[in-house]
């Protein structure tokens, strides 16, 4: 049986338009009508596919959660497009919101005893400790100075967590107070260009886009921990170790290497070969492009190397950027170097995995127990002794 295009936009739940980016990208096949102005669909093609896209799209338990909708072309938080706030809102308002419902900033001060445990640890380090990996040393030596970190109730994480998101960044160099707005604060630790205002309010950007993304890999795992009433410091402990991984957020780093490259068309040929895509390119929850990669580099000022990675990296398929893309962009074009964008994420996402453990201390504790299936060695027979 054939289906028509609205058909097949109707079974898929999305636009027309995405139905042709389907297959322009070559994930669905259609043929033209005897008179040459209908694309037809095979069912059985399009019921396989839909089968396939809610396999890719959730893999571990239904997770009920208030904070963030994707669709195919936006994302909302709380309701509110996520595009929109990062062109209007601070990111500390954007964190209350998805803490408590409201945007009213708070203050983001660090402990004092808390930060005089992780700049003693901090100082221990070897100087070119990457400054994703000195997050999670502060996190780790955070959570052992916090005395009160196992008080779970909404106030006390949502104040647990000011004080964790502002030890983070007050850990990185230079050793200063956390005095300005996090953006402005974390610019002189990742670059040393002198700030400007669009600088600025692009790092801004970037932190809202990146505050929350659904259940993300690191989200579940930071979710599994809370489920277990683990503290909110251990709670960020598990997403920033799930986040390390190149699938998550070290992605921007492996873009960031594109863009610098002297040769883009070589760079992304040779990704193509090993790998089989491109750092930075495509999104399976964005078949039309990732919104946050739009408003991201529309923040920022283009440049002709970046021109040139995207055209190499679109070739004949057209995949469009997605934000670890634009991380690297951002990181490539305000002086910070390759590793920027993944602390620039981890930062940012600490505020999605503490909104995600407080609806998780609101719910039953320890409700992820999936059942794995055993596929090694049949257990030996017992073997009893001879009379």
């Amino acid at each position: 049986m054939r289906l028509t295009t609205d058909e097949v936009a109707r079974r898929l739940g999305v636009r027309k338009a995405t139905v042709y980016a389907y297959v322009s990208r070559g994930l669905l096949t259609s043929k033209r009508h005897g008179d040459g102005k209908e694309s037809l669909f095979d069912e059985a093609e399009v019921t396989a596919f839909a089968a396939g896209r809610r396999r890719a799209g959730a893999t571990g338990p239904e997770v009920h959660t208030g904070l963030t909708l994707i669709t195919e072309e936006s994302l909302y938080y709380r309701g509110r497009d996520v595009c929109s706030l990062a062109a209007t809102a601070s990111f500390e308002s954007v964190v209350s919101l998805l803490w408590t419902g409201s945007d009213a900033a708070g203050r983001w001060d660090p402990d004092p005893a808390v930060l005089r445990t992780v700049r003693a640890v901090m100082g221990s380090l070897p100087p070119d400790v990457r400054a994703a990996d000195r997050l999670r040393i502060a996190v780790a030596a955070g959570a052992a100075a916090d005395r009160l970190r196992f008080d779970l109730t909404p106030a006390a994480v949502v104040a647990t967590g000011r004080g964790l998101i502002g030890t983070m960044v007050a850990a990185l160099d230079p050793p200063a107070p956390v005095k300005d707005s996090l953006a402005a604060a974390l610019w002189p630790r990742l670059t040393d260009r002198d700030p400007t205002p669009d600088g600025v309010a692009a790092l801004n950007t970037a932190l809202v886009l990146l505050a929350d993304h659904d259940l993300a890999a690191s989200t579940f795992a930071a979710r599994v921990a809370a489920s277990t009433r683990a503290d909110p410091w251990s709670v960020v402990s598990a997403g920033l170790a799930a986040l390390a991984g190149p699938l998550h957020g070290a992605a921007s780093g492996l873009a960031y290497q594109l863009l610098t490259s002297p040769d883009p068309m070589a760079a992304v040929a040779e990704q193509r070969r090993l790998h089989g895509g491109v750092p930075g390119f495509g999104h399976p929850l964005y078949p039309g492009g990732d919104p946050r990669a739009r408003t991201l580099l529309a923040a920022i000022p283009g440049t002709d190397a970046m021109a040139a990675v995207v055209e190499a990296a679109a070739g004949r398929s057209g995949i469009a950027p997605n934000i670890d893309f634009a991380l690297a962009a951002l990181a490539l074009s305000t002086g910070m170097g390759p590793d920027a964008g993944e602390a620039v994420f981890a930062i940012a996402r600490t505020a999605g995995w503490i909104a995600h453990a407080l609806e998780e201390y609101a719910d039953q504790p320890s409700r992820f127990r999936p059942a794995g299936r055993y596929a090694g060695r049949a257990p030996a027979e017992t073997v009893r002794p001879h009379d």
